[in-house]
């Protein structure tokens, strides 16, 4: 039995195997939408700068940087 799926653009199951060469979307249609969409930015991967941890430089953890500190100095 194959694996069907709904395509990520339309909706429409689509069978996910070698057979489909569009999957895991149903066309060459929903497939070059979906890549003009990431290629225009109106799909984008998470920026991490705005998910890292911030930190108070003046009270921060010491020991955080201690490495650093110590081959600045040599």
């Amino acid at each position: 039995m194959k694996k069907k799926i709904k395509c990520p653009h339309c909706g429409t199951q689509t069978e996910y195997s070698e057979a489909n060469e569009f999957r895991p979307f149903c066309s060459e249609r929903c497939q070059l939408i979906d890549f003009g969409k990431w290629s225009e930015e109106e799909f984008r991967v998470p920026d991490r700068e705005n998910s890292a941890p911030q930190y108070d430089v003046d009270h921060g953890n010491p020991g955080d940087f201690e490495g650093l500190n110590q081959n600045l100095l040599h």
